[in-house]
């Protein structure tokens, strides 16, 4: 950990009526003094006091200073926050005082590495404050506050401590055989503990896979023969013109990609090219695509001209696709009810899509994610840790089935018990948390 003092702008760089510049380490309190006109050097901890900031004899600007002392501060050392006029010039000028000063800017995320580093947070804690800023919608705003309480670091700290439980019964049998008051611990004793844990496992990473939903978009994919109405119902989700709208078949060649909010709910939008049999080498590429695309998609949108009967193209799409996470939509309800199939009924080029957009949303409920019993991780790395302890875990129930001796067994749940500590970051190298970190913005 560096002593060294950093100063960071923390509000956007923008025009406003007020800025508010961080600065930590050990000694803040005094090196603010320096050019600071209010009486801090002994003030209390979480106390504001006015004043000017000066360089040299000339008054910089009028400023409100807030002193937070000891350890239980954000970083875990001695902070200072400075609030100032919020123009981009005197932000600046008042961020190159304090450099001139002597202190250091601060790389980004350096204030929650900080914070980690000394204690206050463990690594979930901190990627979710970077996660709170990114934040798109109310969900996940709830989710990222969940892991700031440390409701991540409560449900891992339980799943290691199960583990290490199972651990210790192992090796105490195997440390201590000549006792005779000890149990003698057998495979159907650890069997039902290592299924009990798996289970809470599994069920993490399902909550967890629709918590990427909510922070990443539902990446949504609209599939179906050509002239169908996929591009207009992209633009009417979008309400605006996007995609190109023609009576032409095949007018869509490549994908094209929007984003639509939907309450909670953010669709990243994928239009693709009609399916179908075609001899043209572009069509046959933006097929080919539009098929690729479908392995990758959250949500399948299959459109189909609901004013004519089905025909093998729809079948095939349809068959494709019936494996799949899937609303059959049933267009053009304004031009009559031919097609014999059950679906949702809209008219895309009249942008009567509202029977669609309440269906989406109920096939998508992610409010109890918010609740107090969700048990939910909050990102690609937390989510492979888990993953990795998960298979950790099946290699050692594999082996207990087949009357592993525990003594082998047992290494394979030490693997699982590390990488759930590798989760709340408690062997994290230092090259992987400067990359985490890297990720925040300055500030933070």
């Amino acid at each position: 950990m560096n002593d060294d003092i950093i100063v960071a702008v923390a509000t956007s760089r923008l025009e406003a009526a007020l800025s508010l510049l961080r600065v930590s380490g050990q000694g803040s309190v005094d090196f603010v003094q320096s050019f600071f006109t209010g009486k801090i050097k002994d003030a209390k901890t979480r106390t504001l006091h006015y004043g000017y900031l000066t360089d040299g004899t000339d008054k910089v600007d009028e400023v409100m200073v807030a002193v937070y002392r000891g350890t239980h501060t954000f970083t875990g050392e001695e902070m200072v926050e400075i609030t100032c006029h919020g123009g981009v010039y005197i932000t600046n000028k008042v961020l190159r005082l304090c450099l001139k000063n002597g202190a250091r800017m601060a790389e980004r995320g350096e204030f929650s590495k900080r914070a980690f580093l000394n204690g206050r947070i463990d690594l979930s804690q901190a990627e979710a404050i970077s996660d709170m800023v990114t934040a798109t919608n109310d969900n996940a705003t709830k989710l990222a506050l969940k892991g700031i309480q440390g409701r991540i670091s409560t449900f891992i700290t339980d799943l290691k401590e199960d583990l290490i439980q199972i651990i210790t019964n192992i090796e105490v049998n195997i440390d201590y055989p000549e006792y005779d008051d000890i149990h003698v611990i057998t495979h159907e004793d650890i069997l039902p503990k290592c299924d009990t844990l798996r289970a809470k496992m599994q069920r993490i990473l399902r909550e967890s896979d629709n918590a990427r939903l909510v922070r990443d978009g539902i990446s949504t994919v609209i599939v179906g023969k050509p002239n169908v109405g996929k591009s207009s119902l992209l633009n009417a989700l979008l309400d605006e013109d996007k995609a190109i709208v023609t009576d032409i078949a095949g007018t869509t060649r490549d994908v094209v990609e929007g984003r639509v909010r939907l309450g909670d709910l953010v669709l990243n939008m994928i239009d693709t090219a009609g399916i179908h049999e075609t001899d043209d080498t572009i069509e046959t590429m933006g097929v080919e695509k539009a098929l690729s695309l479908l392995n990758k998609a959250d949500l399948v949108l299959v459109v189909v001209d609901g004013s004519k009967p089905l025909d093998d193209e729809d079948r095939m799409i349809l068959e494709r696709t019936k494996a799949m996470t899937r609303i059959i939509i049933l267009n053009k309800a304004d031009l009559g009810e031919v097609a014999d199939l059950d679906g949702v009924r809209i008219s895309a080029k009249a942008r009567d899509i509202d029977a669609l957009q309440q269906y989406i949303n109920s096939t998508f409920d992610f409010s109890a994610l918010a609740g107090e019993d969700a048990q939910v991780l909050t990102n690609t790395r937390q989510v492979q840790l888990l993953n990795e302890a998960s298979v950790s875990l099946n290699k050692a129930i594999d082996a207990l089935q087949a009357d592993v001796p525990l003594d082998l067994v047992v290494t394979d749940l030490y693997d699982a018990w590390e990488k759930l500590r590798e989760i709340l970051g408690e062997q994290a190298k230092e090259d992987l948390l400067d990359e985490l970190f890297r990720r925040f913005c300055v500030g933070k």
